[in-house]
């Protein structure tokens, strides 16, 4: 099954941090920007960052910058989000997809994208 696997959330006190992971699985990222998402229920989806397939160009909304930071590592098929400085705004499911490069995602153009996972609930509270 070709699909993202995404981990890493969790319940974490405002100000502190996680690090997910969104692990390919029946596919490799070498060639495909990955992009994150979030989710509140009743919400709409926000893209929260976009990493290009060398690695070399990163983008973030504006809501995140500063604080969180995409990476990857195309040896073990992972593109990882760290996120510090966490507010109970940060509170969603967090979810990946690819796509050819990150043109589509800075102009929020993100349903023809690929391998959508099933995401990873993170929750900030006291």
């Amino acid at each position: 099954q070709t699909q993202f696997v995404e981990s890493g959330g969790g319940l974490v006190q405002p100000g502190g941090s996680l690090r997910l992971s969104c692990t390919a699985s029946g596919f490799t990222l070498d060639d495909r920007a990955i992009v994150w998402f979030r989710q509140v229920p009743g919400k709409e989806r926000e893209g929260v960052s976009c990493i290009s397939s060398s690695g070399g160009s990163t983008n973030y909304a504006d809501s995140v910058k500063g604080r969180f930071t995409i990476s990857r590592d195309n040896a073990n098929n992972t593109v990882y989000l760290q996120m510090n400085s966490l507010k109970p705004e940060d509170t969603a499911l967090y979810y990946c997809a690819a796509d050819s490069s990150c043109a589509a995602y800075v102009l929020g153009i993100w349903d023809g994208m690929n391998y959508w996972g099933k995401g990873t609930l993170v929750t900030v509270s006291s």
